[in-house]
């Protein structure tokens, strides 16, 4: 009995932590190749991937989960319902499917019953979020949210009535868990975290990630707590530029010491619902000449070992992305992990810093001090 209260206080002592376990999924390029469907798909979804990035809407295009998808699971109501969401620091906003939707889309994902859950409560409220590929809408509600454990009361998220299109028919998770900023939420609705923080169930009001490399395992998101086995090489902590997204400044970025690109500093996003490095268009026909890839990424595997690492300059340290990490392999045919798009901000360019970047750094996300850490793995 005292080793068990002992425990219980060491525990306490420790503070209050949830381990959210992430999966690394079959790729939605991949599945769709299998299937013959990714040219087609492509043709019929152009999409705009600087759009998630205007200021006053929150936007998903999903295709940004082609290469790379790691996914958690929640559930919502009393009884639980689950579902399988994408923690994404890129939007604020929970939404999943719901009973009222009849889209493709919502058809053949886990759907939220609220006459099955005896805690939820309806709004007259709706919730509309614009895709690169199209848009979601819904009403709003309230209800327990479970996280890995920790049980969000009056939670408020969307009930997905529409999603318009097949972007999501093929993506292997319900919906998404939006871990930025409030000020970037759709309808003004509270992100999950913020409930965690304001209900005191996290007691370091910060959350981390760290996304595995090659296996299907060990990837997590760790809710109020820093894992010291993934910091041992010392932790850089960054000052945010704007508390919207995980937005930084960057000084520069450079090949083989030298600058290629963002010379004259430019603002970054910390993003895990983005799969790849998303940079500015003149940027990526720079690196993809200097890298000897074609106009489309494509690259000689046979080349790869030679390729240098991008290094990126980050208050006034290096943090380098070697080959193995940005370049993509699938059915014997290599391609750079690089996205073009075009967002200009007022403090100048953006790139985002996806999964290719986080996948090398255990990353932690601090709204207690507004900034952002970085731990090379």
């Amino acid at each position: 009995m005292k080793l068990l209260l002992l425990l219980a206080l060491v525990a306490l002592a420790q503070g209050i932590q949830t381990r959210v376990p992430l999966r690394k999924m079959k790729s939605l390029r991949q599945r769709l190749q299998e299937q013959g469907l990714l040219e087609s798909f492509l043709e019929q979804h152009p999409y705009n991937l600087a759009a998630k990035y205007f200021p006053g809407i929150a936007v998903e295009p999903l295709e940004n989960y082609m290469d790379d998808e790691y996914f958690g699971t929640i559930s919502i109501g009393t009884p639980p319902q689950e579902f399988t969401v994408v923690f994404d620091t890129g939007s604020s906003n929970l939404w999943v499917p719901s009973i009222f939707c009849s889209s493709p889309a919502c058809r053949n994902h886990n759907r939220f019953n609220p006459s099955e859950s005896s805690t939820f409560l309806s709004t007259n409220d709706t919730l509309f979020i614009a895709y690169g590929t199209g848009s979601m809408t819904g009403v709003l509600g309230y209800d327990i949210v479970n996280v890995a454990g920790i049980n969000v009361r009056n939670q408020i998220f969307g009930l997905a009535e529409t999603e318009p299109g097949d972007a999501f028919y093929y993506t292997p998770f319900d919906g998404i868990l939006g871990l930025a900023f409030p000020s970037i939420a759709s309808s003004g609705a509270t992100p999950v975290f913020d409930n965690m923080m304001v209900e005191e169930l996290v007691n370091r009001h910060l959350f981390s990630v760290y996304l595995s490399r090659d296996s299907q395992a060990g990837s997590f998101v760790l809710f109020g707590a820093i894992d010291p086995y993934y910091t041992t090489q010392g932790i850089s902590w960054i000052p945010l530029s704007a508390e919207t997204y995980w937005q930084i400044s960057m000084e520069s970025v450079s090949v083989s010491g030298a600058p290629v690109a963002c010379s004259s500093g430019c603002q970054a996003i910390v993003d895990t619902g983005t799969t790849l490095l998303a940079i500015p268009i003149r940027a990526l026909r720079i690196l993809l000449s200097r890298l000897g890839a074609s106009s489309s990424g494509e690259i000689s595997c046979e080349a790869v070992r030679s390729l240098p690492d991008l290094i990126f300059h980050i208050h006034g340290k290096q943090f380098p992305v070697p080959p193995r990490a940005y370049v993509l392999r699938s059915n014997g045919y290599c391609s750079l992990g690089l996205q073009g798009m075009d967002a200009p901000t007022e403090e100048g360019e953006l790139w985002i810093l996806g999964d290719v970047f986080i996948r090398e750094y255990y990353v932690i996300f601090d709204r207690a001090n507004d900034r952002v850490g970085l731990s090379r793995l």
